[in-house]
This record gives structure tokens, C-alpha cells and sequence, in this order.
């Protein structure tokens, strides 16, 4: 268990895991939090902006690839942990463009690491055994599985199939080898699909919800029948709290609440969630759409795209009694009542991306 008061660095901390993890920490426990991000297009400062009058935040504009900022940075504020998060995270981008995510999730990863591991040799002994660096990353490196395939686990051999999951399996790779050759006490996890308020219009909910507010096309890849385990992000930032302080260095933690869905089923959900909470408008005219549903269309899919995900979390809730408290319908009409309440949130977001289209400037 840290010390009370000790300092973690959360790196990623304007996205949306890292966010709900600092808003967390802030809430449940009594350290210093140090926000290392670059600022990409997906971290959003608007999403911890009521942390920053908290004396126990801070937030540094960096990116983890600098070894000599990171250097600095261990040095002034002597953190006792490091919760890695910031990655490039998007699929389709990794497709179009993957030197960004070899750079970000690989290049930053090994960076981070040095970094990490000079300041370590450094501690004293008895802060050398309550350090701890845990690397969060995916599902999605284990490959994906056929119907009746049983559900990943920690031990589940490597198998990526997109540029960015092979960058976040490349990373893994160096975590392990950082503790195996140096002793650093590392700890890796793996979660499935997140969900939740403070998501990046991006990913498929919360893409969903924007667009069907905006009465747009709600495009789905292919049949729509690819199935994917779905995860609060509030129950994985308390997974995250729990494998840094009690789980087992040089081990893997599979994070998963076992909400599997198909993407075609979560799109219809979203919308049958709409309906109720921000009903159409009763309009005779020729045309006109009476349910969100109705906007769905299919689009070609993307290549190498994963059929399906799931992973079994019994070593977390065996090893570290964690269980998820949100039940999958509780937390998708909560998620969807967030983002109908926030449009202050999200409407700047698309405003950027639709003034960086037009300047062409978009990825």
C-alpha cells in the first residue's frame, strides 16, 4: 500500500481514463497527483478542470518521449508511483497514419521507462520497495476470438491485429523486460472497452449519442455483429487503484465487468435511451425521423477488423476482492444523460474538428 500523501504521476491525465482516474484519486484518496500530458487532440483540459484549484493536483503540459523533462520532473516532485496512460489510442487513426502511435505508445513507453528506472536506482531501499509503475493497456492485444471461444486471460499468448494494438503489445513487452532485467517493480493491466461520461466523440457511444443529437447518419462498420466487452470507466479507475497498491509486481491484471455486446446492439440501446430522455419532436412532415434508430446506416468495414473481445477478470476479484458496481443499463443511461447535460463539453470539440476539416487539417 503507498504511503499516505506520496506522489503518483498519472500520465494521460486530460484523456478520458485518465481524467475519471484523477477525478478518483482526488476524491478517494489523500496523494498529490502530477497530470503529465501532451495535449493531443483527444486530452481535454476541460475534463479535470475542477481539479485544478485542488492543492494536490498538478498539471504539466509534456510529452512523455522528452527523457530530459521526465528527469526534471522525477527529480522536483519525488513521486512514489506512476500510473501510465497516455497513449494514442484510436483504431481507425492507427490505420491511417501509425507513426504516431509507434512514436506515442512505443518510443514514450521505453522514454518513460528510462526515466523511471534512473530515478528509482536512485531511492533509498525502503522507497524502492514501495515504488510502483503500472502500465495500463488493452484487450486488444491479445487478438480477438470466435463465438465460443472462452474469454481472454493474463496468461492468453499475444496476438495483435491493428498497428495500435501492436504498439500497445510492444510496450507491454518492454514493461515486462524492464522487470525482469532491472528489477523495476512494474505491473501491467488489461482492460475492455470503456464507456462512460468525458469520452472522446470518437469512440462508438459516445459518437453514437452526438451524431443521433445532431440527427446525423450513425454509421456502423459491417454487419454490425462484432462483440465487445464493455466496462465502466469508474469501475476501471478503482481496478487501476487497487493492482497499484496491492497487486503483484511483474504481474498482469485483466480488468473486465463481462458486458458483452454487439456493436449493432449497443447503437440500437443508445438509442432506445434517447427516445426516453430527449424524445423527437412530433413532426408530419415528409420524412421526418420518429425514432433515432433510423438513422443507422452501414458503412464498408475496416480492415483487420477484431470479431470479438472478452476478457475474464477472475485474478482481480479473486487476488484483489475487486467487483464492477455498475450495472451495464445503469451506467449507458447515465453515460447518455452526461453527455445530454454537457453539451458544453462536447459542442466545443466538434466545433475544432469541424474548423480543422475545413482548413485541412483533419486526420
Amino acid at each position: 500500500m503507498l504511503p499516505e500523501n506520496s506522489a503518483v504521476f498519472v500520465t494521460g491525465g486530460a484523456g478520458f481514463i485518465g481524467s475519471a482516474l484523477i477525478h478518483y484519486l482526488l476524491a478517494n484518496t489523500n496523494m498529490h497527483i502530477i497530470n503529465i500530458d501532451k495535449l493531443t487532440y483527444a486530452g481535454q483540459l476541460t475534463s479535470i478542470a475542477d481539479a485544478v484549484s485542488n492543492p494536490r493536483y498538478t498539471f504539466i503540459q509534456a510529452d512523455i518521449c522528452n527523457k530530459q523533462i521526465l528527469s526534471t520532473l522525477f527529480r522536483q516532485h519525488q513521486p512514489l508511483a506512476v500510473m501510465h496512460l497516455a497513449a494514442e489510442s484510436h483504431v481507425d487513426h492507427s490505420i491511417d497514419a501509425p507513426a504516431a502511435f509507434i512514436q506515442s505508445n512505443i518510443v514514450g513507453a521505453f522514454t518513460l521507462l528510462e526515466a523511471t528506472r534512473e530515478y528509482w536506482r536512485q531511492m533509498e531501499e525502503n522507497q524502492q520497495q514501495n515504488f510502483r509503475f503500472l502500465h495500463v493497456s488493452t484487450d486488444e492485444v491479445f487478438g480477438d476470438l470466435g463465438e465460443i471461444d472462452q474469454p481472454f486471460t493474463e496468461n492468453s499468448p499475444y496476438h495483435p491485429s491493428s498497428p495500435y494494438a501492436a504498439s500497445k503489445a510492444s510496450a507491454d513487452h518492454l514493461v515486462q523486460a524492464w522487470h525482469r532485467t532491472y528489477g523495476l517493480p512494474t505491473l501491467i493491466s488489461h482492460s475492455s472497452n470503456n464507456y462512460g461520461p468525458r469520452q472522446f466523440p470518437e469512440k462508438l457511444i459516445p459518437l453514437t449519442i452526438i451524431r443521433a443529437l445532431q440527427r446525423q447518419n450513425l454509421p456502423i462498420y459491417g454487419s454490425g455483429t462484432q462483440i465487445r466487452d464493455w466496462l465502466h470507466v469508474d469501475d476501471h479507475v478503482r481496478a487501476l487503484w487497487l493492482i497499484l497498491n496491492h497487486g503483484q509486481c511483474g504481474h498482469h491484471y485483466a480488468v473486465s465487468a463481462q458486458n458483452e455486446w454487439c456493436n449493432m446492439e449497443i447503437v440500437h440501446k443508445v438509442c432506445a435511451v434517447l427516445d426516453e430522455l430527449c424524445p423527437l419532436p412530433h413532426d408530419n412532415k415528409l420524412g421526418a425521423i420518429q425514432r433515432y434508430s433510423q438513422l443507422i446506416t452501414h458503412v464498408s468495414d475496416r480492415p483487420g477488423h477484431d470479431w470479438r473481445y472478452a476478457l475474464n477478470a477472475a485474478t482481480l476479484q479473486q487476488e484483489l476482492n475487486w467487483q464492477p458496481k455498475y450495472d451495464f443499463v445503469q451506467g449507458l443511461r447515465q453515460t447518455v444523460q452526461w453527455y445530454l447535460d454537457h453539451r458544453d463539453w462536447w459542442q466545443p470539440i466538434l466545433m475544432r474538428s469541424n474548423t480543422a476539416e475545413r482548413q485541412g487539417l483533419s486526420s
